[in-house]
């Protein structure tokens, strides 16, 4: 297997030279930019497996770079700031960035950030397709049509939209599905689930606003109904996801 490549954008040196030793010596190839510019051009030339972005930086800022590289590519991206405002965080996410740590950080805790996200890698789980004349997803290849067009989703609200695909009908309380895309750290932080719900359904719902798809169950948290299909009966597995193949929709 060949190493992950990540870049790192920040316009600090001796951040970047901390972190290209660090990544290093984990078996990481590190690539580095200055600006937002120079991250996009990075994206744009060569490839790379992941991005470690800094949110304040001279000229292209991060937020408006995570924007700029979610239109041409689904790289996850993490964020690494100083900005400890839930506002820095939610405008960061809903750029496109897939996680956020707070600097000054734990590197121990910022390597367990990458293998997480690294995981969520395609083929990693052999699992059918959904199909259904509104949505269809794939799931090997981590492609979504909506509408007869094909959608980009970030990693990790692709990875929240098989979650929820795979136990249709089944109402996911705000715990589970925090600590299955986000990790236990953040299990109890609603506000970072709902901005991942709501672009999510701006990329498969009709209407966004009345959703049909991806539903909120009041007081607990949010559950899948497939298109055309009765909600379905899971049996409970003390609080755990219960993943089950699927059913076409005809």
């Amino acid at each position: 297997m060949n190493p992950m490549k990540i870049l790192v954008v920040d316009d600090e040196a001796p951040i970047r030279r901390s972190l290209r030793a660090t990544l290093t010596s984990a078996g990481y190839v590190v690539m580095e930019a200055r600006t937002g510019e120079e991250a996009i051009e990075e994206i744009q030339t060569g490839y790379v497996d992941m991005v470690l972005m800094d949110l304040r930086m001279p000229g292209m800022g991060g937020i408006e770079a995570c924007s700029q590289i979610r239109k041409l590519s689904d790289v996850p991206i993490i964020v690494i700031s100083v900005c400890r405002d839930q506002s820095d965080k939610v405008s960061a996410f809903d750029a496109g960035a897939d996680d956020y740590i707070v600097k000054p950080f734990g590197i121990q805790e910022l390597l367990s950030r990458i293998r997480a996200l690294r995981r969520r890698a395609p083929g990693a789980e052999s699992t059918p397709p959904f199909i259904s004349p509104e949505l269809g997803i794939d799931f090997e290849r981590r492609r979504v049509v909506a509408g007869g067009k094909s959608v980009h989703l970030t990693p990790t609200e692709f990875d929240l939209l098989r979650l929820l695909v795979l136990n249709p009908g089944k109402p996911l309380s705000h715990q589970v599905l925090l600590e299955a895309i986000c990790g236990p750290e953040h299990a109890f932080e609603r506000w970072r689930l709902r901005v991942f719900i709501n672009q999510l359904r701006k990329k498969i719902e009709p209407d966004p606003s009345n959703p049909r798809f991806v539903l909120t169950e009041p007081l607990i948290g949010y559950k899948f109904e497939a298109p055309g299909e009765k909600p379905s009966k899971s049996p409970r597995t003390n609080g755990q996801p219960h993943s089950r193949r699927l059913r076409e929709a005809s």
